[in-house]
């Protein structure tokens, strides 16, 4: 990251994350999308779960990010799903408004990684992908 073009703490393009991102608002997954693509990520961005599955199916991410509330099959049973089809080589990491203790005990049951509660701050978000690409 010795480039004059790199800022400090951005993410490196070199190997790019490949990124599903699963969220039913579609201002808030424009701009989570966005920001993916700014970070160097290659991404993939549904509204549902059935969708998720099909594009996780064709695009082989090694990363998702999961909205909890999502019409019809819920995040957590994405969660299952995905986690069952593709294993430990998919990091799942819920990212929803439920921060309670319970609910990060539902995401941990489910198969997820990590609960991120949103906003999430950009800087934590450059810190997994960059950790990521490790």
């Amino acid at each position: 990251m010795n480039s004059t073009n790199e800022t400090k703490g951005s993410v490196s393009p070199k190997h790019p994350c490949r990124v599903l991102a699963v969220e039913d608002d579609p201002d808030v997954a424009e701009s989570f999308r966005v920001l993916l693509e700014l970070s160097g990520s290659e991404v993939r961005s549904v509204s549902n779960g059935l969708t998720a599955l099909d594009t996780a199916r064709q695009f082989h991410p090694n990363v998702a990010f999961i909205d909890i509330d999502l019409p019809g099959m819920d995040g957590y049973e994405l969660a299952r799903q995905l986690r069952r089809e593709h294993g430990k080589n998919l990091r799942l990491f819920a990212l929803t408004g439920f921060g309670q203790q319970r609910d990060k005990e539902r995401s941990a049951e489910a198969g997820f990684d990590l609960h991120l509660v949103k906003p999430l701050d950009v800087r934590v978000l450059e810190r997994l992908l960059n950790a990521l690409r490790q």
